[in-house]
């Protein structure tokens, strides 16, 4: 079913996604699923959060949102977004959503930047893909966005190449780029993933305060809990390609039902540098996603200090433990 959030009760949903299942084929015959039935609900200038590993399925479930899927993919349920479901769409109806109502930040921006196109061409050139306007017109609207990301040289900005500038002034040209057709759905995989502490605060708060000013929606996808507390209204849990915990995210990482949400909430918090020794090697959840793939039951069993016998003999049906929330586990903590 899909998840309840603070913003329900006044506004429809903008993005609905139901059974949404994903298998990439291996061979003629053989196939591997990467999502699994995966469901949520998200409302207009609602920010998301999914969490999880490296393999969980977060980068398909961003994939499959934009229409960018292997052709060679299976794919099965909707995912409706303005009332259309986009999984029924052609290449030709994509080319007039993606970018414009539907934007994106991937890992890495500066290395999705053209280097030998300037800043303010390429944030430009979005803006003439979808609207009408003159090249001044273009610059004028450019120069704001740059002040509005807190590039404050604006002049200078737009007119230097991506080698000229920082990582921190890429990743936030890359907001600018995306947020220059005003979407409603800004979808951001792990941006701030190769910047040091200092600086992915920064382009956070950027972030944060330019999808607040335009009212966009947006799915914030990491695998470091410490980006999404203060940061996002909701926390979407993944494990294996599967939805596993969803709630807000100052009552789910108060309070974990999910035993993989409470080892991936222990493991950032043993991260941090005052909290273990400097040579300590890096914790980890034992097991690995591969234990996964086959399973009969609960696709976390393998890798569960909390599993019972029941946790093999099928896979836990959805619960809701408390108004908002919801979590897929025989023996979750209340």
């Amino acid at each position: 079913m899909p998840s309840l959030s603070k913003f329900e009760p006044n506004h429809p949903a903008l993005l609905r996604v139901q059974g949404l299942t994903v298998e990439y084929a291996t061979d003629a015959h053989h196939s591997v699923p990467a999502l699994r039935q995966v469901g949520f609900d998200l409302a207009p200038g609602e920010i998301v959060g999914i969490l999880g590993e490296s393999g969980s399925g977060k980068s398909t479930l961003a994939l499959s949102l934009l229409g960018l899927l292997p052709s060679a993919s299976k794919v099965q349920g909707q995912v409706q977004f303005h009332g259309q479901n986009l999984l029924q769409l052609k290449e030709a109806s994509w080319k007039g959503i993606r970018g414009s109502s539907i934007a994106v930040i991937f890992q890495e921006p500066g290395l999705s930047l053209s280097p030998v196109m300037r800043a303010g061409d390429q944030i430009a050139e979005v803006i003439r893909a979808h609207r009408p306007g003159n090249r001044k017109q273009r610059e004028h609207e450019c120069k704001n966005l740059l002040r509005q990301v807190r590039l404050d040289d604006a002049d200078r900005i737009y007119s230097a190449y991506p080698h000229e500038m920082s990582s921190g002034q890429l990743h936030r040209i890359a907001i600018a780029q995306a947020l220059a057709c005003r979407p409603a759905l800004l979808i951001a995989d792990e941006p701030t993933r190769a910047l040091d502490a200092t600086v992915q605060k920064e382009v956070l708060e950027v972030l944060h305060e330019v999808v607040q000013k335009f009212g966009s929606a947006l799915i914030f996808i990491t695998h470091d809990p410490a980006l999404l507390a203060g940061f996002a209204d909701r926390v979407i849990v993944m494990y294996a390609g599967a939805i596993v915990e969803d709630g807000p995210v100052a009552n789910v990482f108060r309070n974990p039902h999910h035993p993989y949400t409470q080892g991936l909430l222990q493991l950032a918090h043993r991260r941090r540098p005052e909290s273990s020794a400097i040579k300590q090697s890096l914790p980890m959840i034992p097991g690995s996603f591969a234990e996964s793939i086959h399973s009969r039951g609960c696709l976390f069993e393998a890798r569960c200090a909390a599993r019972t016998a029941v946790c093999r003999e099928g896979a836990p049906e959805e619960s809701i433990p408390e108004p908002g929330r919801r979590v897929s586990c025989f023996n979750y903590v209340h």
